[in-house]
């Protein structure tokens, strides 16, 4: 494989830092160069961002590999890897960056490594336009755990924007090869549960007003279920100031989906929480298995699973398309999107299916 140099053009579909982890976490994992162009080019700051390059670095390392054009604004990065090693690494965004993104594009890599992993990874743990830890932690690790995964992921650190300063450090162990999953069965709705938090200065009457805001919106549409948000102020494990809620909801099959917002400066926290308990209702109602942000994470893992991956989901996003798209051009694996059409489907519930290509630790 190591002749080959992939290309990827990083404008396309989403056109964001999303393209950039998934094809430099595929292009360590399968040991074939990448060159990646017209990084985020359609974004109001174009190239790479501190966060992304900071990823970039980590897998760098995490493969022993040379990497080519890396800088903070830079549209254009080769990266040529070398095989995956395990051990001690450490990623940090110096800003509110995203830990969750970081962990995207390096638990992938550190599955297929020589040896187990302990990455430590710094910057924002609970920012915009990414998911919170807490969604890390609740729903995106249970699930990825089907594929066969085995991480912990201890949390250090809160960290908020704009200064960050948050630490989770991760300990993944490798994998001989990733298990196919299937969810296609929703089931009930049997729990609703979450915690709705400040830090730093601002007053602890925010989380109450965000927690029973979300739950009066949630009332209105689930009328039977006890739903349990808890209020906390973050004291010792946190650093700046921040808001937020996170509401989960588990269902008789185990699937698990979430709805959360952060607070922002002049946003009343009420608005915060309505938002928060309108996105899950959101996710609730299209009688997928799946939110819509576990969607896309859980591309590359049915990509390089050994078999018949079938993910029941709502409508699909425009990451999920961008992650297929991504996974088609740089492994063998096919996808294919059915639209459901059994009574518990409406309009918008689909399956992805996918023959994953099988990929293996040569290490294991």
């Amino acid at each position: 494989m190591a002749a080959t140099t992939f290309e990827m053009d990083g404008s396309v579909m989403e056109g964001g830092g999303q393209i950039l982890r998934l094809s430099a976490a595929l292009s360590c994992i399968q040991g074939a160069s990448i060159k990646i162009n017209k990084i985020r080019a359609g974004r109001s700051t174009p190239g790479l961002r501190p966060q992304h390059l900071s990823g970039l670095e980590l897998v760098r390392d995490m493969c022993s590999g040379n990497l080519e054009g890396a800088t903070v604004g830079s549209s254009e990065i080769t990266l040529t890897p070398g095989k995956i090693k395990g051990g001690n690494h450490i990623a940090d965004t110096q800003t509110a960056g995203s830990v969750g993104l970081l962990m995207q594009i390096s638990l992938p890599c550190a599955l297929f490594a020589h040896g187990p992993s302990e990455l430590c990874l710094k910057g924002g743990t609970n920012a915009e336009m990414a998911p919170q830890i807490d969604y890390t932690l609740k729903v995106f690790k249970p699930i990825v755990e089907r594929f066969g995964v085995q991480f912990d992921c201890d949390l250090k650190m809160r960290g908020y924007y704009p200064k960050g300063g948050g630490e989770v450090v991760l300990k993944v162990n490798p994998v001989k090869e990733l298990s196919p999953i299937s969810m296609t069965e929703r089931g009930n709705i049997t729990k609703i549960y979450g915690r709705a938090f400040v830090a730093g200065v601002l007053p602890f009457k925010l989380a109450k007003d965000m927690s029973t805001a979300a739950v009066r919106t949630i009332r209105k549409e689930i009328k039977d279920l006890y739903i349990n948000i808890q209020s906390l102020q973050e004291k010792d494990k946190a650093c700046g100031n921040g808001n937020g809620i996170i509401i989960i909801a588990e269902s008789s099959t185990g699937c698990i989906f979430a709805g959360s917002s952060l607070g922002k400066k002049g946003v009343y926290a009420d608005k915060v929480g309505i938002e928060a308990a309108e996105m899950l209702l959101r996710n609730i109602r299209h009688n997928g298995c799946v939110d819509e942000f576990l969607q896309d994470q859980l591309i590359i893992f049915m990509a390089l699973a050994n078999g018949t991956s079938r993910m029941r989901t709502g409508p699909i996003t425009l990451h999920t398309q961008t992650a297929i798209h991504v996974a088609e051009q740089l492994t063998n694996a096919k996808f294919v999107i059915r639209k459901v059409e059994d009574e518990q489907a409406n309009n918008d519930t689909y399956i992805i299916e996918c023959q994953g290509v099988g990929a293996t630790n040569p290490s294991l």
